[in-house]
């Protein structure tokens, strides 16, 4: 068995003809540059995009299979360079039901069945070209559908504020929504941590995933998680969020919740923060209160612990949140030492100390340490890190 970097949530901002697919993705956050940016720079071995159900991807990603650029894996997945591409679909769920919206992720073994599931999905949805479109079915039949073709279901950022499972306080529980059975997994969302919901008793069965959502290049990987494998396939994966034959998510690595855009509850009007249980903002007056992440999660919890063990969840501050870490730093030391994955976990401190000030490389060990000091993010709003005093 070894260790495997995974990232399972990537847009695509655009497709190889400049078509869009993720409107709110960045422009240059093409198939192809998030490909290369997860071999060459970022160092992740499992890489899932989750707007492959666009017909134009598709026939991206069959062009470079046939031009050898892509080897399809016999067990799932696509091999580019070092990196494994996990075909996936955001897709948003609204319906009498649920009262809505929704996302989750859906994941597929290979480019064929993708294509099945994109030509059943263009009979439920406007638009299939684009990303996070509403399906125009429940959420059970959607599971269901996923599950028929060999796929994963794992519903997404559940807690956030808009478009999750538990954000908005309507659904006190998944299965309102979903059959429990056909759920793969739980991704946590970039507000919230293993230690915030371990007394949601519900969720103990489930394996928690914590995934970037990234919307550019540079975001690749600000959250990802440690798996143990025989090797990096669609298949493997499978197993390990199963905890099958002794694989396993062994470690997450995320944003120290306090730095998530939607950790506290403030006025979506001035940014204020507000108290537990204030419908109206103190300062502006304004009704428009967004709950925060913890106070959503406190709401839902029933203990203060849970029975399951889980893997380690360490709080790590992503390169491009480090003070004073800019790109030609940035390039230096990633030519140093090799991916962003050699700079947060293999290189010594006299490595780094050796390419950039010192003054970066503490940044980068109290990182690694979760000795940072943060402000707290809200609203729509990054927290972000307290510099150093001059």
């Amino acid at each position: 068995m070894k260790e495997f970097y995974a990232d399972l949530h990537i847009h695509i901002g655009r497709t190889k003809s400049g078509r869009p697919v993720k409107i709110t993705g960045s422009k240059r956050l093409t198939l192809r540059r998030i490909l290369e940016a997860a071999s060459e720079r970022k160092g992740i071995d499992l890489i899932g995009i989750i707007d492959c159900q666009s017909p134009e991807v598709i026939e991206e990603i069959e062009e470079m299979i046939l031009e050898g650029e892509m080897v399809e894996i016999a067990d799932g997945g696509l091999q580019f360079g070092q990196s494994t591409l996990i075909l996936g679909s955001e897709i948003e769920i609204y319906d009498e039901h649920c009262h809505g919206p929704i996302h989750v992720l859906a994941y597929f073994p290979t480019i064929e069945i993708m294509k099945t599931f994109s030509m059943w999905m263009s009979g439920y949805v406007k638009n299939i070209n684009l990303s996070s479109q509403r399906v125009y079915c429940d959420g059970i039949t959607l599971q269901k559908k996923v599950h028929s073709l060999g796929g994963l279901f794992i519903p997404a950022h559940v807690f956030t504020p808009f478009k999750s499972l538990y954000g908005k306080g309507v659904i006190s529980s998944l299965s309102e929504v979903f059959d429990p059975s056909m759920i793969d997994g739980i991704e946590l969302g970039l507000s919230s941590d293993t230690y915030m919901v371990r007394g949601i008793k519900e969720l103990e069965q489930f394996t928690f995933l914590t995934n970037s959502d990234a919307h550019s290049v540079g975001k690749i990987a600000r959250e990802y998680q440690k798996m143990r494998l025989d090797h990096a396939s669609f298949t493997e994966l499978q197993k390990a969020l199963q905890e099958k034959d002794g694989r396993a998510v062994v470690a997450n690595y995320g944003l120290n919740p306090l730095l998530g855009k939607y950790h506290q509850t403030v006025c979506g009007g001035c940014a204020a923060k507000v108290d537990e249980g204030l419908s109206e903002c103190p300062i502006c007056h304004q009704h428009n209160i967004i709950k925060g992440v913890a106070t959503r999660i406190k709401e839902l919890s029933e203990s203060e612990d849970s029975e399951r063990p889980r893997p380690p969840y360490i709080h790590q501050v992503p390169l491009d949140f480090i003070p004073g870490l800019g790109p030609k730093s940035l390039d230096r030391l990633l030519l140093a030492v090799g991916t962003e994955m050699n700079i947060l976990h293999k290189a010594t401190y006299k490595e780094l100390a050796a390419v950039v000030p010192e003054k970066l490389v503490r940044y980068i060990d109290q990182s690694r340490k979760g000795k940072l000091l943060i402000e707290v993010g809200g609203g729509g709003k990054y927290g972000k890190v307290q510099k150093e005093e001059s």
